[in-house]
């Protein structure tokens, strides 16, 4: 099977490679255009969206979660692809209601530099730790950490990779993401074809875990429709394909990549309940997995976690560029720039892995919580146009949702028992509950104080 794997792999890669025309100029590189000078269409737009935001960690947490949670664990992080709706408004926002080319320069207007050194610190680490997490999942899928194959196969998939993304930048990314997309959604539907011929997937599978309000499953759902709001805009690759086309062929992208993603995540994390349901007491996910389907279903299934990974670093390397170069203007906007910030950032995300930080890993899912301090700023100043929010409201909700994040790290890493000793979904739902709260209660207050003392002036910053 590990053969099997390595030849998959290797044909995806090299077909990836050939795939990926060369960038002759900065809007092919950053900005996705063809050689002709042409956005990109509908059908790569919206495969590229979803193809980037299927990525293989995103596959292995809707199965983790089928698997102890049923499907109302499948059905919560599922949910979180709902931001691709809250994100079509977003950007239809920002674009087209507002005039700016970039979350950055709406920030800046509102904010001052303040606004922008906020937002890039928090994608700057969302784009460190997806390059990081996707390496990892390709070493865990080819052996144990510190192993030559563990090694081998995080070393070369980190080169192909960034190869093929530093030949084309963000043009070749959506390139090779028609490609990668098309080949997941053949192998995913083969999969779960060859799964319903065993008879694994019935109603009564599915249903192994009844709805109880206060389980995991059904607290985690209601975590993603409290953070789908601000989630979107703190995810530098959805947002830098916001900007790419016209507005209807970006507002079609996103409402296409909702339904074709929910699905997909939906269909996958089946597998996870499928492993659940029939388990053996103290038996692993993919062990079951292996048990009940067999070598060639499960073959499969870490071949669409290698073409996840795949196409959501190169996506990931071409927004990492865009930052650096395009957005927080600290190196020129060239093609090489470009390619060095790329392998920069892959050395980054390697050094983490062979430093064998897990933590960083963990670490990746309070995202969500950071990201939250963005909710205020999309309902006062994007959606409500304020444009008398004081800069203090901003830090301060910027600080408040941090702090959410790291107490929802220790809680659930078990540094901290500050919240009890209820479930870590439990402790999010609440610590989300507040920072949403807080934050609009700051911009609010931020908002009124600003007409009870008008002649007061923004302090520079």
């Amino acid at each position: 099977m590990d053969i099997s794997l390595i030849i998959a792999v290797a044909a995806v890669a090299i077909i990836s490679v050939f795939l990926s025309p060369k960038a002759n100029s900065n809007n092919a590189f950053f900005k996705g255009h063809s050689p002709g000078g042409k956005p990109p269409g509908l059908l790569i737009l919206t495969f590229s969206q979803v193809t980037t935001w299927i990525f293989a960690r995103s596959l292995l947490n809707a199965a983790i979660l089928g698997f102890y949670y049923g499907i109302w664990g499948t059905l919560a992080y599922a949910t979180y692809y709902l931001s691709f709706l809250t994100g079509a408004k977003i950007i239809d926002s920002v674009r087209f209601e507002h005039g700016f080319n970039s979350i950055q320069a709406f920030l800046t207007d509102r904010f001052g530099s303040w606004g922008t050194r906020c937002y890039n610190f928090v994608i700057g680490v969302r784009l460190i730790s997806e390059v990081f997490a996707n390496i990892l999942v390709i070493g865990i899928l080819f052996g144990v950490a510190g192993s030559t194959s563990y090694t081998a196969a995080v070393a070369l998939f980190a080169v192909i990779t960034l190869v093929y993304s530093m030949l084309g930048g963000l043009h070749a990314s959506l390139r090779t993401d028609l490609f990668q997309m098309v080949l997941f959604l053949i192998l995913l539907g083969g999969l779960t074809i060859l799964v319903l011929t065993t008879g694994q997937l019935t109603s009564a599978t599915l249903m192994f875990k009844s709805f109880v309000i206060t389980d995991p499953g059904p607290v985690l759902i209601l975590v993603a429709l409290l953070q789908i709001w601000s989630y979107p805009m703190h995810d530098p690759v959805m947002m830098d394909r916001g900007f790419l086309a016209d507005r209807e062929t970006t507002r079609k992208s996103f409402y296409h990549a909702a339904w074709i993603s929910f699905i997909s995540i939906v269909l996958f994390g089946c597998f996870g309940i499928i492993a659940g349901a029939s388990a053996i007491s103290g038996e692993a996910m993919n062990a079951a997995l292996l048990r009940l389907l067999g070598e060639m279903p499960m073959l499969m299934f870490n071949i669409i976690l290698v073409i996840s990974a795949m196409s959501t670093l190169d996506s990931t390397l071409s927004s990492s560029s865009k930052l650096v170069a395009v957005d927080m203007k600290w190196v020129e906007p060239s093609l090489t720039n470009g390619r060095i910030t790329m392998a920069v950032f892959v050395l980054l995300g390697l050094l983490l892995v062979f430093v064998g930080n897990k933590d960083l890993f963990s670490a990746v899912a309070v995202s969500g919580t950071a990201s939250m301090y963005l909710a205020p700023v999309i309902f006062f100043s994007l959606w409500g146009k304020r444009t008398d929010i004081p800069l203090w409201s901003y830090l301060s909700c910027f600080a408040m949702a941090l702090a959410g994040a790291a107490l929802y790290f220790t809680e659930s890493s078990g540094h901290t028992h500050l919240l009890g000793e209820s479930h870590k979904y439990t402790k999010l739902l609440w610590i989300s509950l507040s920072v949403l709260a807080g934050g609009c209660l700051l911009f609010w207050a931020g908002m009124m104080s600003k007409h009870q003392h008008p002649t007061l002036t923004e302090t520079t910053v």
